[in-house]
């Protein structure tokens, strides 16, 4: 019974969570793009608390590269930040350059998306995958800090993303929401969209999101799961229907997780891996 509390990589890389080359500076900037908006504010790196209200606005259709600089500019200058800057990107991210598209447009794929918003915001730059984002802010400052063993963070939105730690040392990139599960991909069926699109009542949709999780179990055996995304400000409503073996927690940071990690990231002076 569930404790309730509260694709195909290649030379994967470990990165710890407690990078020694963050930078002096108490505050920096996040921006967390979703398939549906872009959100973004000035956190506060020793709290893990947004410094101010947080700005969204819609994710341009098509969400092509420019189009979206264009939004993280006028992001940017509504706040009139010119400090360090963090961009959580649906997209397998390596040293900066996006090696895929998920709920984005394809023409994403081989750009240098930190030169692309450094150029249009004026400041320096570091991008990272959305998932990885919210798990490093969990591990920081949340469910998962001072966690040892397997910590998995899946967040349900749009799609599932998933952020992958070993005693505290991201595992990045693992895409694990593009599992193969019955014969086809997990969050197709799992994810938060399918709930709405499917006209799901939460027990039938978490019974969707048991299978996913009874997969993932099996495959990595984690010691605790943080489910986060949009679905997590509504956890009562569904977690309880969870029966796996794993400790599961709803993230503590919910749907704000995104920015604080891309800010983390942001204040590295050295891109993520």
């Amino acid at each position: 019974m569930a404790r309730i509390a509260g694709s195909r990589n290649q030379n994967l890389v470990l990165v710890r969570v407690t990078v020694p080359a963050v930078s002096a500076a108490t505050t920096s900037f996040g921006i967390d793009v979703g398939g549906s908006g872009m959100k973004a504010a000035p956190v506060d790196l020793e709290l893990g608390d947004l410094a101010d209200d947080r700005l969204k606005i819609a994710t341009p259709q098509p969400a092509t590269p420019e189009a979206m600089a264009g939004v993280a500019a006028e992001l940017v200058a509504h706040f009139g930040w010119s400090g360090p800057i963090g961009v959580a990107m649906p997209a397998v991210v390596r040293a900066g350059i996006a090696m895929s598209a998920a709920n984005i447009d394809k023409s994403w794929i081989g750009v240098d998306a930190d030169a692309l918003y450094s150029e249009a915001t004026g400041c320096e730059v570091h991008v990272v995958n959305d998932a990885d984002a919210a798990g490093l802010a969990e591990v920081r400052y949340g469910a998962g800090a001072d966690r040892k063993g397997v910590v998995i963070v899946l967040t349900f939105g749009t799609g599932i993303g998933s952020g992958t730690f070993v005693d505290g040392v991201l595992v990045p990139n693992t895409e694990l929401g593009h599992l193969e599960i019955d014969g086809e991909d997990a969050e197709r069926r799992a994810a938060a969209a399918a709930r709405n699109r499917d006209d799901l009542s939460w027990e039938e949709w978490a019974g969707r999101v048991e299978r996913y999780l009874q997969t993932v179990e099996k495959l990595f055996s984690p010691s605790l799961l943080i489910v986060g995304g949009g679905a997590s400000r509504k956890a009562e409503k569904w977690l309880p229907h969870i029966d796996i073996d794993t400790e599961i927690v709803p993230a503590a940071l919910t749907n704000e997780a995104g920015i604080v990690g891309a800010a983390i990231v942001g204040a590295m002076a050295e891109p993520l891996i």
